[in-house]
């Protein structure tokens, strides 16, 4: 007969701390990173669409935790993020908080309140080349500010594909893998 022996005591520890890890990471961050002025990048607005900015900033409902994408020639562009509104209206660039110039420059949203940008080359942000995003406390909008209608933009290569829902992603619950571990280190 085989000698079956009783696991040794630090298979269980690990076991149980293997469960207690699998459980705190099930939980799922529902962060995006969204890329400011979607097809039209970050650069000065066109005729056809001299709002874009304003436009792209209501049909966006940010959140803490996200974050903003600004994409543009570095050599010929930057993104400055001023303190208040009279700094954003009057394109100060004197009362700035962040300097941006890399051409792929990520802004991370720590907490709730109004942020300001405007582009740091002349004449940009006279042109209508500045963003105002307003985050909520908790990431909810208040009820009397629904956001804007999706922009339309011409399809060239068919239709947009719609961003993934949060139930697209793969959730194995906790008890099925700690199921495996156990059966793994039983073996």
């Amino acid at each position: 007969m085989a000698n079956i022996t009783k696991p040794p005591r630090f298979i269980y520890f690990l076991n149980y701390y293997s469960i207690l890890f699998l459980a705190s990471i099930q939980t799922r961050a529902l962060c995006n990173t969204y890329k400011v002025g979607d097809l039209d990048s970050w650069g000065i607005p066109t005729p056809s669409n001299p709002q874009v900015y304003d436009k792209w900033s209501k049909y966006h409902n940010l959140k803490m935790g996200d974050s903003l994408f600004f994409l543009y020639p570095p050599s010929r562009d930057s993104v400055i993020q001023v303190r208040d509104v009279e700094s954003y209206n009057s394109c100060n660039l004197k009362d700035s908080i962040l300097n941006m110039n890399d051409g792929n420059s990520l802004f991370n949203i720590t907490k709730p309140g109004d942020f300001y940008f405007i582009s740091g080359a002349d004449g940009h942000c006279g042109k209508s080349q500045k963003l105002h995003v307003s985050v909520y406390g908790n990431g909810s909008f208040p009820v009397s500010s629904a956001p804007a209608a999706a922009p339309s933009y011409p399809t060239v290569f068919g239709s947009i594909p719609a961003q993934a829902s949060a139930s697209s992603f793969l959730e194995i619950p906790v008890f099925m893998i700690s199921a495996a571990i156990v059966s793994f280190y039983m073996l």
